[in-house]
């Protein structure tokens, strides 16, 4: 392998070969024409996209058509935008013979308007492209130069070579590093609070599940550092790519763990050329609702439990109530009556039905109104009755306020939000609902365990419920029908009148008509074909996604699991996780524990071995703990040393020491990230104290799932193990944040597990 020396600057250094002057200037020239075309391509979809808005649409096909084309324009704008930085990164020269002998690879594909529209730019996903990944000098696979292109904005800075074709080409390491080179430049690049993607760099091992097929269950597990969250990113990019009519209309839902997480991942597939793709975690599935109160972690652990499900269910079947024993109703001075027996039989028939709670109320209603219609009859003699009469005894009773507020509270219309209200609210309805299912203790938890906010571990409970009671919109469906007649009567005779009048018959009445006819009968219909399927997605608790990825996958409790497979019923998932990161009190022990209720033993395990993140010395720490985890689980290997040891020391006054520790390490890692990374308990105290830095991050630990600094200060680990039963997994977790430095501040006694710390 041959590297050129790594430059910022845009011409030859010094001491490189002659030639690299002149190969650096050509890339420039081909880079810029990719821009060219680049900015060309937007010119043009801005242009359709403005033509496209300017048409008025005269008929219902017309204007389904406009609205498809303005998708499709906006899309495509928004894609072009979105991969600016970076757009080439890769030259592969085959060896002759090939159909290519040169392929440039790049964030999305362009071609030349030529009668073969000839490639320029090969995407990154399409199959040509997969050798810029995979070829080494074992396995050239026909390629005789792989050259990995650095770039500032729209300017070439620099460029590594690797030669393939030579039997004795040293390939660096024993891990099969791909363009070595370039990858240990971007794992030395300063981190800056946001992801970058890594599809420069992707190796063998990561492209193999980025290009995975799309059907089934996929865990990928990985250590730390090992790059599970970039490639269930780029896997999102990728299956987008290989299966667009397919996931377009369904769309892909990336879930994780926190709202942290997700902005530092936020700008990773815009500039992969996606822009189309929900990110969300379980506490934003809920639409309208963003679930990010507070509880303790004993209460979210109980809400997390299976048991729930059946706790929910009983909940819903305590308030389909029967009188104790007669319930009496004045109606027009008479007292009618419902009796124990009538109503048990009536609820009998609505439960039979398997109908959700709502919508098996018309059934409970229904009997009860005969039962009232029977008795009013008789009142008032039935022989003297005919079926019209009874009819309208029936419509009386049913407007009847008396009569609906007795039948609401045998069976009442339930909302999601208002029954967990309650659940949780009186001890006598969690008691009735849960006495048999869960201890005392348990049921204080969930009494007691939050503030006035809905919690992430709410929102699979609203959505458990919102399947158990349903939704009866027949009222609403009703009311909608009755305003579509009413808007397409008033506008079917606003056109009647333009096109009598002859004194207005000219092209300009046209088109005022058309645009009438379209804000009219078109307005529901535009309004949803302007939303992309993530859009709609969001708005909507029942969508069900083309494909699902979860990263941090291990943490997600038994009912956590329930909601997202709600949103899959194809089980299509790629789910991406370490078990010896499990935090979370209800997270997993196993995989096959957790999918064994949705896919018995039908899903496939992919391993990501590389440690692409944390230096060989940090990972040296990190091991003891791992070991004292699970002795059968390994340690990932490092892929680089940085030549800095961890330290720790021991504080005896920490709000005196910390501050100018922090200042140490912002200095040592000069303009990159530091972290501090503390007990929970700890976490408002020392924020405080150490004010506001862009480049400091203060985080519990359960909120740095995912991310990574330049340096990492772990402050009162043996807190951090104390602090639940996981407390390893936890600090298995802190440890391997940073990607260059690492601190310990003992406060305690010493962890065992940290024994490798110098």
């Amino acid at each position: 392998m041959s590297v050129f020396p790594d430059r910022e600057t845009d011409h030859a250094p010094e001491d490189s070969p002659p030639e690299y002057a002149a190969e650096l200037a050509s890339e420039q020239a081909y880079v810029s024409t990719l821009y060219a075309k680049l900015d060309a391509e937007r010119l043009a979809a801005q242009r359709r996209l403005d033509e496209t808005l300017r048409q008025n649409g005269r008929t219902p096909q017309a204007r389904t058509e406009r609205d498809v084309a303005t998708t499709m324009y906006t899309d495509r704008l928004a894609q072009l935008g979105s991969v600016e930085q970076g757009l080439c990164f890769g030259r592969l020269d085959f060896r002759p013979g090939n159909d290519e002998e040169t392929t440039y690879v790049g964030r999305l594909g362009l071609f030349a308007e030529d009668d073969d529209y000839r490639p320029l730019l090969v995407d990154w996903r399409a199959p040509v492209a997969r050798p810029f990944y995979l070829a080494t000098a074992a396995s050239p696979e026909g390629v005789r130069r792989r050259r990995h292109l650095r770039s500032l904005s729209r300017r070439v800075t620099g460029f590594d070579d690797e030669i393939l074709d030579l039997a004795a080409a040293d390939q660096g390491q024993d891990l099969g590093l791909a363009g070595e080179a370039a990858l240990l430049a971007a794992l030395e690049r300063r981190r800056t609070g946001e992801m970058s993607d890594i599809v420069a760099t992707i190796q063998a091992e990561q492209d193999r599940i980025i290009r995975a097929p799309l059907g089934g269950v996929m865990v990928v597990q990985g250590g730390p550092g090992t790059g599970k969250t970039a490639v269930a990113l780029h896997r999102a990019a990728y299956l987008l790519y290989t299966h667009r009519q397919q996931l377009t209309a369904r769309g892909v839902l990336v879930v994780g763990p926190n709202s942290t997480f997700l902005r530092y991942i936020g700008q990773v597939l815009p500039s992969l050329g996606e822009t189309g793709v929900l990110l969300a975690t379980v506490g934003q599935l809920w639409p309208g609702l963003d679930a990010d109160g507070t509880e303790s972690p004993e209460a979210a652990e109980v809400k997390g439990r299976a048991v729930l499900a059946e706790v929910l269910a009983a909940a819903v079947r305590d308030r389909q109530r029967v009188p104790e024993p007669v319930l009496e109703i004045e109606h027009e001075r008479e007292i009618l009556k419902l009796d124990r027996k009538t109503c048990t039989e009536a609820r009998t028939r609505a439960r039979r039905s398997r109908r959700p709670h709502n919508l098996a109320r018309r059934l409970f209603v229904s009997d009860v109104l005969d039962a009232l219609t029977r008795q009013a009859a008789r009142k008032l003699g039935e022989d003297l009755l005919d079926a019209q009469d009874v009819q309208d005894i029936r419509a009386e009773l049913a407007a009847s306020p008396a009569v609906a507020a007795a039948i609401e509270g045998l069976w009442p219309k339930l909302t999601p939000e208002g029954l967990l209200d309650d659940l949780f609210a009186d001890p006598d309805c969690l008691e009735r609902a849960a006495g048999k299912l869960l201890p005392e203790t348990d049921r204080a938890h969930l009494a007691s365990g939050r503030d006035a906010k809905w919690t992430p571990a709410d929102v699979p409970l609203l959505d458990e419920l919102a399947e158990l009671l349903g939704v009866d919109d027949s009222e609403e469906r009703a009311d909608r029908k009755r305003r579509e007649l009413v808007e397409r009567a008033y506008a079917e005779g606003v056109l009647d009148i333009l096109e009598q009048d002859e004194e207005i018959q000219d092209e300009e009445t046209l088109q005022v008509s058309a645009v009438l006819d379209a804000e009219l009968f078109a307005e529901r219909q535009q309004a949803r074909s302007e939303l992309t399927a993530a859009q709609r997605a969001a708005q909507d608790r029942t969508w069900t996604f083309g494909h699902v990825i979860v990263d941090e996958a291990q943490e997600l409790s038994a009912m956590d699991w329930r909601l997202l497979m709600r949103r899959t019923p194809n089980r299509s998932m790629t789910l991406v996780g370490d078990v010896a990161q499990t935090g979370a009190a209800g997270g997993a022990h196993s995989w096959a524990e957790v999918l064994a209720p949705y896919v018995a033993d039908r899903w496939r395990l992919e391993q990501l071995t590389v440690n692409y993140r944390t230096p060989a010395e940090i990972m040296a720490v990190a091991a003891g703990v791992l070991e004292e985890l699970d002795r059968e689980l390994t340690v990932p290997s490092s892929v680089r040393e940085t030549g800095v040891r961890p330290w720790g020391r021991h504080s005896t006054d920490l709000d005196a020491d910390l501050p100018g520790l922090v200042r140490a390490e912002l200095s040592a890692v000069d303009g990159g990230t530091v972290a501090v990374l503390v007990p929970g308990p700890r976490h408002e105290h020392l924020r405080t104290l150490l004010g506001e830095d862009e480049r400091l991050s203060v985080l519990s630990v359960d909120r740095a799932k995912g991310l990574e600094f330049d340096a990492v200060l772990l402050v009162a680990p043996d807190e951090i193990v104390a602090g639940s039963e996981r407390g390893l997994n936890d600090l298995y977790v802190a440890l391997t944040r940073a990607t260059k430095r690492l601190g310990v501040v003992r406060t305690g006694e010493p962890v065992p597990a940290l024994h490798g710390l110098g």
